[in-house]
């Protein structure tokens, strides 16, 4: 139980992080915020302030930053409406650069701590491997890229050999300062004897890097930027239904598998940990999402934003803000209707 709740507040603070982000912009390019508001629903506590509303709502999967002119048009000079199109795109991107920078941030306070990294540099082979050789892979070897995709940090190698269903890999690696392309590697898990226990593996080890403040910046980067790639791989196959929709999981079976890799980290500290770090995924998952050019999320009004500077470029005309308010109302219901076929997903999956 008490993990569930530190994953409820781990969420909803990411949820504010979004909000403040648009708030902070907001308010530092004068527009006029009406109502800053952590989580939805039911009205549980509020402070007026000089010309914002500052509220705490019953549900903690959401928040919002309402802003003067933000769906319609306003007569008020500092309504969001009316405010200058670069003004209008940072506030708009602002939500999603505070997640993306808080998850960045705690990664490496995470990475600060430890004393070396996994890296991609193959250190040695399990007795028996047989795909080691001048023509294959040699100790020494850094694996650069599996199938034309890049591996930007440890995991990615086992990441991208269990993607699709190849049964041979064309792999890249840096053998003396030189890239080298091995085609056709079949390199795939078996069963190994290890310490005279079957192990099912790859049959490779790799090198552990000591830790620096450059090696850790690096790798914080890098690892943002995996997470990025992941969701995107993600959507990917779920639009080439690789997987299908009932893969889908909302903030009601997030919590549940934070809950599950907390309970399962064998202690305290790691289970701390392990939720911070997922955290991080989730923080730079929703500045992802978010830029998404869906229609009612901040992605969808950036691309309402850049159409409408194209047209006006070409045409000196404008889509009627209430057309595109329309646009993004239909989008709100089916963005509900979503949120509610996978949370009643996650609810069967949780019971049964």
């Amino acid at each position: 139980m008490l993990y569930i709740i530190i994953a409820i507040l781990m969420f909803g603070l990411l949820i504010g992080i979004h909000e403040l982000g648009h708030f902070i912009a907001a308010k530092l390019s004068g527009v006029r915020v009406l109502e800053f508001s952590i989580g939805m629903g039911p009205l549980l506590w509020h402070k007026d302030g000089k010309e914002t509303k500052y509220s705490l709502r019953l549900l903690p999967f959401g928040g919002f930053c309402a802003m003067e002119g933000e769906d319609d048009t306003s007569d008020d000079p500092r309504a969001f409406s009316n405010a200058v199109g670069w003004k209008k795109f940072l506030i708009l991107i602002a939500g999603s650069l505070s997640n993306f920078l808080a998850g960045l941030l705690v990664i490496l306070c995470l990475f600060a701590t430890s004393a070396g990294y996994a890296s991609s540099t193959v250190s040695g082979f399990v007795d028996g491997f047989p795909y080691e050789g001048s023509q294959m892979l040699m100790v020494g070897d850094e694996i650069t890229a599996i199938d034309g995709r890049a591996v930007l940090i440890y995991s990615d190698v086992s990441t991208l050999l269990s993607r699709g269903n190849q049964k041979t890999h064309d792999i890249t690696v840096r053998r003396d300062g030189e890239k080298i392309l091995l085609k056709d590697i079949p390199l795939q898990p078996q069963e190994y004897q290890v310490d005279g226990k079957p192990v099912t593996m790859y049959g490779l080890y790799f090198e552990t890097e000591a830790s620096t403040f450059s090696s850790t910046l690096k790798l914080g980067f890098a690892t943002s930027v995996d997470f990025v790639r992941l969701i995107w791989w993600s959507l990917e196959d779920l639009f080439s239904g690789a997987i299908g929709v009932n893969a889908l999981s909302g903030p009601i079976g997030i919590v549940d598998s934070m809950s599950q890799m907390a309970e399962s980290s064998g202690g305290l500290i790691n289970a701390i940990c392990n939720l911070i770090y997922f955290g991080a995924f989730i923080a730079i998952n929703l500045a992802f999402m978010n830029l998404l050019p869906v229609p009612a999320l901040d992605g969808g009004r950036v691309f309402f934003l850049l159409l409408n500077g194209l047209l006006w470029l070409i045409f000196r005309r404008k889509i009627p803000a209430q057309y595109e308010g329309y646009v993004h109302f239909a989008g709100l219901i089916l963005l509900i209707g979503l949120m509610v076929f996978v949370a009643l997903q996650d609810v069967y999956r949780i019971i049964s």
